[in-house]
């Protein structure tokens, strides 16, 4: 497909589809449109930036889009890490930030209905009240439900919670060509026909852009501790996370810092813990184990049954951390991404692992960084085999060679590119080398059956179709 440029035209025509304000162009295009959060991304500035604020909008501008076979951007709240968001050259860029309706909190259905530019913040704030939360929390309260939707978000909960498509129950999404369709529900189970729903999560905006999510809530337990468990050797403490996640005790979290990572996050965010020179020079890496319970008696319980099993498991030590101790080590490991960046790391890696494999994972790592030079340091969501690494290598040849070989690691254990962050542009070079061919030509079919003529985000997730054809 060739992608047709924007002219004057076709601008006016777009502005007498939205109210005023909902459509930017020239100079009113603000920089941040054209990135996201990803290392190393060069910006590219869409043509025109379009803020609808119902599917009858978003509706109206695919159908002219299709018409005239121009690329459509969907962008929530530009908080990825993969380069999604980025806009196509000449193309559309459709911004959710207008659609920011929370429809229903049904609390007895335990379900909340939300338009996709409500941000996880906002969704927090309004579920407060009702004593209910939604539990898939990736560390950025700006980010976008939208977003979520779109990239399969995961974060610390996961481990508890799993992940955004364990929680979407239904969808509104509009089609390239202007449909409008509604899958699932305010339900927890259906055999009826191909699940449009999980197809959609987790298609970065190359399928379709959701307009409304039916999103599970959970009751918001009142009682919460934080543990800190140091540990000398990568090995013993990726070792010890099976036996955690399967104690029984439900961790809320079960975060993997290493000692280098740590650090950074707790001199960025000034915290100090006190944590003894005895202990902290042997440190080679912390876990993070958070518990919570809607008894506090309980909860007790289960948090002296925790430190015995840490300890146990080869722990230097276990620190009960006191409530607003705590919580200032949450957001430190919630802002790694940001003491990484203001750091210099080149690129981040976000592969999984099957859960008991992380040992073996982290020691094939660290003989890659020692291999080629490298600086790679880790901290993620280790109850669910997903470490975040950190590459520091200025040398961009040695660099993409270091990031094959982290993924020939990832891919020979049974994991995959990425857990969470999503392929987009930076990682589908890696994706596509790593998938079998057979695999590939279905994706690229299920794509041309939404998309039949490629104007939805094309270039994300693999490459456009080397034919004459519509784009996949």
């Amino acid at each position: 497909m060739q992608n047709n440029a924007i002219d004057e035209a076709l601008v006016n025509e777009l502005r007498a589809l939205l109210p005023e304000g909902g459509v930017l162009a020239g100079e009113a295009i603000s920089e941040d449109y054209g990135h996201d959060e990803t290392l190393g991304l060069t910006p590219q500035p869409p043509a025109v930036v379009l803020r609808p604020a119902s599917s009858a909008e978003v509706s109206k501008i695919l159908a002219l889009a299709q018409a005239h076979r121009v690329p459509v951007t969907p962008r929530g709240s530009g908080t990825g890490l993969s380069g999604a968001a980025v806009p196509s050259p000449g193309g559309i860029l459709l911004s959710t930030e207008r659609m920011k309706r929370i429809l229903e909190i049904d609390t007895e259905n335990h379900v909340a209905v939300v338009e996709p530019g409500v941000t996880l913040g906002e969704l927090d704030a309004a579920t407060a009240p009702h004593g209910l939360v939604y539990p898939i929390q990736p560390g950025e309260s700006t980010a976008s439900l939208g977003g979520n939707v779109a990239t399969n978000a995961g974060g610390m909960r996961a481990v508890k919670y799993g992940v955004t498509r364990h929680q979407v129950l239904g969808l509104q999404a509009v089609l390239p060509g202007g449909e409008v369709i509604e899958c699932g529900g305010k339900f927890v189970k259906s055999s009826s026909g191909y699940d449009l729903t999980q197809l959609i999560v987790g298609s970065e905006g190359t399928l379709a852009v959701v307009t409304r999510i039916i999103v599970k809530l959970v009751p918001r337990l009142a009682h919460r501790s934080t543990l800190l468990a140091p540990f000398a050797s990568v090995e013993a403490i990726t070792r010890a996370v099976p036996r955690l996640v399967t104690s029984g005790l439900s961790p809320l979290f079960v975060e993997y810092m290493d000692a280098l990572s740590t650090a950074g996050m707790f001199r960025r965010q000034q915290i100090d813990l006190g944590i003894p020179e005895a202990i902290s020079s042997q440190a080679q890496a912390y876990l993070l184990v958070v518990l919570e319970g809607a008894s506090d008696t309980r909860l007790q319980e289960d948090v002296e049954r925790m430190g015995v099993l840490c300890s146990e498991c080869g722990a230097l030590d276990v620190f009960l951390l006191p409530s607003s101790q705590g919580s200032k080590v949450i957001e430190a490991r919630e802002a790694g991404f940001w003491a990484a960046k203001d750091s210099g790391s080149n690129d981040q890696v976000d592969v999984v692992v099957p859960r008991a494999g992380l040992s073996e994972y982290m020691a094939e790592i660290q003989r890659i960084a020692a291999d080629s030079g490298s600086l790679i340091v880790g901290t993620g969501h280790a109850g669910d085999g997903n470490v975040h690494l950190q590459v520091y290598q200025g040398d961009e040849a040695v660099r993409s060679d270091v990031m094959d070989r982290i993924f020939d690691v990832g891919a020979r254990m049974g994991g995959v590119v990425s857990a969470e962050h999503g392929i987009g542009l930076v990682k589908k070079k890696y994706f596509q080398a790593r998938e079998a061919p057979a695999k590939l030509a279905l994706l690229r079919r299920i794509k041309l059956a939404f998309d039949p003529h490629g104007i939805m985000n094309p270039g994300k997730v693999f490459d456009p179709a080397a034919s004459n054809g519509p784009s996949a």
